[in-house]
């Protein structure tokens, strides 16, 4: 989202003034935390810029590196930015990767002019982003030519190896504005749950579409090529969606696959987290799946994240909260992580991971271009 409305250096005491917010939070909104996972989680701590030497803001997309391959390394945090410098949204190129001490490094700066296959629009990098097995790197391209969603076009899936080059592309056959995406892998296969937001929501001018979509896209590996593309399933329809001036777009974005196979969806327009049961085997459309909760603290869900103890983690685009919910829909902890702006904490969050510990959050601060954690 496009946020940056004040200095930076007010940005970031905004942010550390939420920071001293958290224990406060934790004795009045998350009175019920106790056995909860952000019951046990009370510190914000920044860990370092997302910005890059060419400029990109607005960071995005958010993965935990699982194991060394190439130029990644195990247990750094994947960054992927949605901005250029001069802070038009969908024309971000470059993924930055960040050590739990602060070092950032660049992963990678995608040229839109010198891709392997298609990418319809060129090159503006979203939430939609995993780490294979073998340091495979996807991540999602939802472009604009000038920042506006006027120009909005549909994108792709790009493919990366662990160096940081892009290998292929994968574009077409459902894929249309991919904005967030979770990954299961079991040997040779992978499968992509990709959220879809742009199936006629320019034509829409604002008004709510509801056309989102979310897309299972099987890959299989083969040695050091980059994985193919096998099939694609359209497992989940009729979400809604609408252009923003502020936001882009709006629609379904954070997703992230439980244990038994179930896939949660975070509504955005809606402002709820819904379920598609059987996400890794079903063979049709569940629609839009079954309501889990709603309202309450949710706020613009965005980012999601599965917890250890199987509760889903949302961050909220309008209020600055994480807010953690039973796969029965009951909300059983938040906490405040950004108070910025106005009203305090809104178009600050995006994507969310659980660090490999599993004992705390990274989450990207789209009003500071900051990587930070709560522990």
């Amino acid at each position: 989202m496009n946020t940056n409305f004040l200095s930076p250096l007010a940005r970031r005491l905004s942010v550390l003034t939420a920071a001293a917010l958290i224990s406060v939070t934790s004795a009045t909104g998350a009175a019920s935390a106790g056995g909860t996972f952000l019951g046990r989680l009370h510190k914000v701590r920044e860990i370092a810029s997302t910005v890059p030497a060419n400029g990109d803001v607005n960071p995005y997309g958010t993965a935990v590196v699982e194991r060394d391959a190439g130029k990644l390394h195990r247990g750094n945090v994947l960054v992927s930015n949605f901005n250029n410098s001069q802070n038009q949204q969908g024309t971000g190129t470059t993924l930055v990767q960040v050590s739990p001490r602060g070092r950032t490094t660049l992963f990678a700066q995608i040229d839109p002019a010198h891709l392997p296959g298609p990418c319809p629009g060129g090159v503006g990098l979203t939430t939609a982003l995993s780490i294979l097995p073998g340091g495979w790197v996807v991540v999602g391209s939802l472009p604009t030519t000038d920042g506006t969603s006027d120009t909005a076009q549909a994108g792709c899936l790009l493919v990366l190896d662990s160096r940081g080059k892009v290998r292929e592309t994968l574009a077409g056959g459902g894929i249309n504005g991919p904005w967030d995406m979770t990954a299961t892998s079991h040997g040779d296969r992978t499968d992509l749950f990709v959220t879809n937001v742009l199936n006629g929501t320019v034509a829409g001018g604002g008004d709510e579409v509801d056309r989102g979509t979310v897309l299972r896209i099987r890959l299989k590996r083969y040695d050091d090529r980059p994985p193919q593309r096998l099939r694609t399933t359209t497992i989940g329809s009729g979400f809604a969606q609408k252009t923003d001036p502020a936001a882009l777009v709006i629609g379904p974005t954070g997703v992230g696959l439980a244990k038994d196979g179930s896939l949660y969806v975070a509504d955005t327009v809606k402002n709820r987290i819904n379920v598609i049961p059987r996400a890794a085997t079903r063979d049709s459309s569940a629609g839009t799946g079954k309501v889990v909760s709603s309202g309450g603290r949710l706020n613009g869900p965005l980012g999601l994240a599965i917890a250890p103890n199987g509760h889903i983690l949302t961050v909220n685009s309008g209020d600055g909260f994480i807010v953690e919910t039973t796969p029965a829909g009951r909300q059983v902890a938040f906490r405040q992580l950004d108070n910025s702006g106005s009203p305090p904490g809104a178009g600050a969050l995006f994507g969310l991971a659980v660090d490999l510990d599993r004992d705390a959050v990274y989450f990207v601060d789209d009003a500071t271009n900051f990587l930070n954690v709560l522990k």
